[in-house]
């Protein structure tokens, strides 16, 4: 299989204005002809249905969630980026682009990255004009502030709850579409199967979550926009629901996957506390702004932070990165607190911490004013811990979080299936090996609002519509296939819950395929997953029946793919002999302990195909081609 990516020739900053003049455009009497099914309802999912409908195509929308307002989005804390120089201290387009290139460690397709840098302009303009309330400075003017991986203010933000803010901003514009008829919205309903007909996606299958019916739905395109498979490790900063089961079951449909392996950890999470935690709390990034972070420097120091004088104290990223200090990017200032925590100098109960102090901001600027950027994350610090982060450190340590790998999409954010497109995190296509904060807000909104419009009309312009409806065979042998796999989990009546099932694997990824790789590790990894995954089959305890909510019958189904799908992950992490971002190979590193890449072998996507369970995808490769930037060693000191 040949990948192409579809860019367009010509220089970088004139490809997407080229490519829209030359993309061929649906007649405005001809959109209502055209359907789409958009599967998901966060910011890329909800601003793409909205775009959509307000452009005349029939549009449907499903979230397994109870309101599109409940998408996992919502949780997003510290910001949006976007270039608007508004500090005038350096910012622009190509800085931006250049930043999050360099961010990935050269891992990005340019021409997506520049086009995401480029339209990060126009999102910010669409947010204030949906009214949302971004903070401002005293003259009135829209604020920013700093992010790991950047030397300029560009970071547009509400508080600690921008996700949430504009995410209402683009459920706002959908409600519209909804009133006025033009979007069919399906709450409570989530995607089990995608059908593909002749090589050409043709509609999903379905669960409503309140009954249990399965049923069908056809249409001319799907929009999967279903975030990310950061539950993987099963502690995580996503919401429990989040999973990867809409793009695994395209990928075994024929969408490639691409760099599975690329998972981010974030480095400001609230540490676990204890054995049967059910998930992890971000804290945003946006708090190293003020916040310094440190150890003690004596190895097993159990004196309180406020008993540890400052000469006794390390701040080891302002030591370790002068330039960057503690807005360093996350994949390096997590591998850092790992660092200090395996030399046994890590903070709290379990040892697996480290300070986040706000002290000096305090003194410096008034309890008034970190109140006023930060106040909601304290509160909500505070509530979790028991612990007053005004007068005491926080205490912060990496948890898996984003996921910069996804489905193969092309410069249209088009599968390697026809028909099939992928916005947001569940694509691969702008991070590279690693986000820069602030990336995922601005990704999901501008794929929705600024990129698939133009691409998905041109799909349309270029495709004959068949007139394949539900009735076609191959739903119904879909239809089917969801109906026995349902009965299958309810048949065993074993003796563990799917819970147990999805901590085991996550400790075995977390351990071997986390924040730190080996070769030895992840072929253990390799060898311990199919067991787990055989005895799921065989000894699951899933309650009640399949015509009713039932929430135990959800998360089967869910923590089946992933079962499946985190030997993708580790195969990818074991065939990738470099360390990039946030896949850090021990074996590959330089002597001060940096990733040490290798341009010369694997400057290149890695896209998987399905090729059955518990055996190895067969690898398909996209060059990546960088003729705007300089290939270099990342550096951030």
């Amino acid at each position: 299989m040949k990948l192409d990516s579809k860019v367009p020739s010509g220089p970088l900053p004139d490809k997407w204005t080229k490519h829209k003049f030359e993309s061929k455009l649906v007649n405005p009497a001809n959109k209502r002809k055209y359907s789409a099914i958009v599967v998901g309802s966060g910011l890329a999912g909800a601003s793409a249905a909205a775009t959509l409908a307000e452009l005349g195509y029939v549009v449907s929308c499903f979230c397994f969630q109870d309101s599109p307002r409940r998408a996992h989005s919502i949780a997003a804390q510290g910001g949006i980026n976007g270039a608007k120089n508004y500090q005038n201290d350096g910012d622009s387009v190509y800085r931006l682009f250049y930043d999050t290139i360099k961010g990935g460690d050269f891992r990005g397709r340019e021409a997506n990255t520049y086009r995401l840098a480029e339209v990060s302009v126009n999102i910010i303009d669409q947010c204030v004009a949906q009214g949302v309330p971004f903070a401002r400075d005293y003259g009135g003017l829209l604020d920013n502030r700093s992010f790991g991986g950047a030397q300029v203010s560009r970071t547009f933000y509400a508080r600690g709850q921008t996700g949430q803010q504009l995410l209402l901003g683009a459920y706002s514009a959908l409600s519209r579409q909804i009133g006025l008829g033009t979007v069919e919205m399906h709450t409570r309903t989530e995607m089990l199967d995608l059908v593909v007909v002749d090589g050409r996606t043709r509609g999903i299958v379905v669960r409503d979550l309140i009954t249990g019916k399965i049923s069908s739905h056809a249409a001319d395109a799907v929009l999967l926009a279903t975030g990310g498979y950061g539950n993987v490790f099963y502690l995580s900063t996503n919401a429990k629901a989040c999973n990867v089961t809409a793009a695994y079951r395209a990928y075994k449909k024929g969408a490639l996957f691409a760099n599975p392996c690329y998972t981010q950890i974030h480095p400001t999470c609230i540490p676990v506390a204890g054995d049967y935690q059910s998930k992890l709390t971000l804290m945003s990034e946006s708090l190293r702004n003020d916040g310094r972070i440190w150890v003690p420097k004596k190895v097993g120091d159990n004196r309180a932070a406020a008993d540890i004088p400052e000469a006794e104290r390390d701040y080891y990223l302002e030591r370790k990165y002068p330039s960057f200090g503690n807005l360093a990017p996350r994949d390096i200032s997590s591998r850092s607190a790992k660092e200090v925590c395996d030399e046994g100098r890590g903070v709290g109960e379990t040892k697996v911490g480290v300070y986040l102090d706000f002290a000096d901001a305090i003194n410096r600027l008034g309890k008034n004013v970190i109140t006023e950027r930060y106040g909601n994350l304290f509160d909500m610090y505070e509530r979790i811990t028991g612990e007053d982060p005004y007068t005491v450190p926080m205490r912060i340590y990496p948890a898996s979080h984003y996921t910069m790998g996804g489905l193969w999409v092309d410069y249209n954010l088009e599968s390697t299936i026809p028909g099939l497109f992928v916005l947001g995190e569940a694509n691969f296509s702008d991070h590279g090996a690693n986000r820069l904060g602030a990336s995922a807000l601005m990704q999901g909104l501008a794929d929705g609002y600024f990129v698939i419009p133009y691409t998905l009309g041109d799909f349309y312009a270029r495709s004959k519509q068949s007139g394949i409806t539900t009735d076609h065979e191959a739903f119904k042998k879909a239809e089917q296939e969801a109906i026995d796999r349902q009965e299958k989990f309810l048949s065993i009546n074993g003796k563990r819950s799917v819970d147990s099932f999805h901590r085991e694997l996550g400790k075995v990824m977390w351990d071997y395929c986390g924040m730190g790789r080996n070769e030895a590790g992840l072929k253990k990894a390799l060898e311990m997953i199919p067991p787990i995954r055989e005895e799921f089959w065989q000894n699951v305890k899933v309650l009640g029946n399949g015509d009713e909510l039932n929430q135990s019958l959800e998360k089967a189904g869910r923590v089946a793919d992933f079962l499946e799908f985190a030997e993708i992950m580790c195969h990818d992490a074991l065939d990738r002999e470099e360390s990039c971002g946030a896949h850090f190979r021990e074996e590959y590193q330089t002597e001060e302990g940096e990733a040490k890449r290798n341009d010369k072998k694997y400057t290149y996507v890695a896209a998987w195909e399905y090729n059955g369970v518990g055996v190895k995808p067969n690898l398909h490769k996209e060059e990546l081609e960088f003729e705007n930037v300089e290939l270099a060693t990342r550096s951030y000191k």
